[in-house]
């Protein structure tokens, strides 16, 4: 059985997408529920290809790869934890990493529009390791996985992993197929995903990056206000992450503002988006 593949390579079957589900799932990209686009995910493509779970990885360098959405239908509540254990423990033994490694040099040729998209199966029975294999196969009784891998910006893989449950079977030709159909609208998606949920995440800590360049005389505490108003939070609400009283919180804001020169919260958040170079 080849154990990896490039999606082309072999014939995809035509399949008819429901317009209600696909806009379901654009609906969620990148918003706050991170898992969403995994449980979506396994709706759209559940219909056609019965499925028990599905988990995405983003991969980038040689550190430890990061959970970026999980979805199961009723099967198990440790899915959660059994992805921690694979990002913490056991993601250098998976099939998938030498895959990634191998297919890096052509995944890098290959543009934004149209990645190279490498799909790769694996059962418990091709892993060695007892702890992973027990873990990750059979206490939620996996049959088969079937991983769909795609680089982004030369330097990150995203993994879309589709579970089968023993009840199922393994993937056989006619599920390959239309899994490999959907292959295309599931990287696209989850990039996008991806994308929106980085830029929640990292956005504050950019724009705060850049403030500090031109506003040296900041304090830990005053960048700890800031990183609080660039998340919407309340004062109330900054007060209670903070640790500080409401008006030690209001006494801190007044501060910042006094700092940089600004009147209040509105010319304070113009001020962190200005463009770099302004006056």
């Amino acid at each position: 059985m080849i154990s990896h593949w490039i999606l082309g390579a072999r014939a995809s079957a035509d399949v008819a997408v429901s317009l209600v589900q696909a806009t379901a799932l654009l609906q969620k990209l990148g918003l706050g529920d991170r898992h969403a686009v995994a449980e979506d995910l396994l709706r759209l493509i559940g219909v056609h290809v019965p499925l028990a779970q599905c988990t995405i990885f983003s991969f980038e360098g040689q550190g430890r790869p990061r959970i970026v959405a999980v979805g199961d239908r009723s099967r198990t509540q440790a899915l959660p934890d059994i992805s921690e254990a694979y990002v913490s423990r056991f993601y250098r033994l998976d099939g998938s990493a030498t895959v990634m490694r191998t297919e890096l040099a052509a995944a890098r040729k290959a543009s934004a529009a149209e990645p190279r998209i490498v799909l790769h199966r694996q059962c418990g029975a091709d892993i060695a390791h007892p702890d992973y294999r027990r873990i990750c196969y059979e206490l939620p009784q996996v049959a088969e996985r079937l991983a769909i891998l795609a680089l982004f910006e030369g330097r990150r893989w995203l993994s879309v992993n589709l579970y089968r449950g023993v009840e199922h079977g393994p993937f056989d030709d006619a599920a390959i197929a239309l899994v490999e159909a959907f292959a295309p609208l599931i990287v696209h998606a989850v990039r996008l995903h991806h994308t929106g949920q980085a830029l929640q995440q990292d956005l504050p800590d950019l724009l705060l990056a850049r403030l500090s360049q031109r506003a040296p005389q900041l304090t830990q505490r005053d960048h700890d206000v800031l990183r609080c108003l660039m998340r919407g939070c309340t004062t109330d609400a900054m007060a209670q992450q903070l640790g500080l009283t409401l008006t030690s919180a209001q006494t801190y804001v007044k501060r910042v503002c006094r700092k940089l020169g600004v009147s209040g919260q509105r010319e304070l958040m113009a001020l962190l988006i200005e463009p770099a170079g302004s006056t």
